[in-house]
C-alpha cells in the first residue's frame, strides 16, 4: 500500500489525535468524472493491505474501483476484490466493495493474455 500522506486533503479525523496514520484512516473522496462522493477507509494489519470502498446509492463502478486502487495501492501491487464462501460472506452496507492485497504471499495472476 502506498504511503498516504499525498491524500491528507480526504482525509477524515486528525493523524495527531489518533485516527489514522501514513497506511490507515478514512478518507472522503470525489473522483473526476463522477458525481459521486466516495468513502473509503484504509487499514494494515493481521498480515493484509485492506481499502473498503462505498457510496451512499450504489456500489462503486470498475473504473471507480480502479482509480482508487491506483489512488492507495503502488502501481506494481496486484489486489484482489473477493468472493468468498456464502457461508463466510458478511454485508454490513449494501453499496461497499473492498480491495485486498496480503503482505506476506503473491497473489496468483492468471497469464497476461488471459485477463
Amino acid at each position: 500500500m502506498r504511503i498516504l500522506k499525498h491524500l491528507d486533503d480526504f482525509r477524515v479525523g486528525d493523524t495527531l489525535a489518533g485516527w489514522g496514520d501514513d497506511q490507515n484512516g478514512a478518507f472522503v473522496i470525489k473522483l473526476p468524472g463522477s458525481r459521486l462522493t466516495f468513502q473509503v477507509i484504509a487499514s494494515t494489519g493481521a498480515g493484509w493491505d485492506h481499502v473498503s470502498v462505498s457510496t451512499a446509492e450504489r456500489c462503486p463502478r470498475w473504473n471507480e474501483m480502479q482509480q482508487i486502487k491506483e489512488l492507495f495501492f503502488e502501481d506494481g501491487e496486484a489486489v484482489m476484490q473477493l468472493h468468498p464462501a456464502k457461508s463466510d460472506y458478511v454485508n454490513l452496507h449494501p453499496y461497499c466493495l473492498h480491495l485486498w492485497r496480503p503482505h506476506h504471499v503473491c497473489i496468483p495472476l492468471p497469464d497476461k493474455l488471459m485477463v
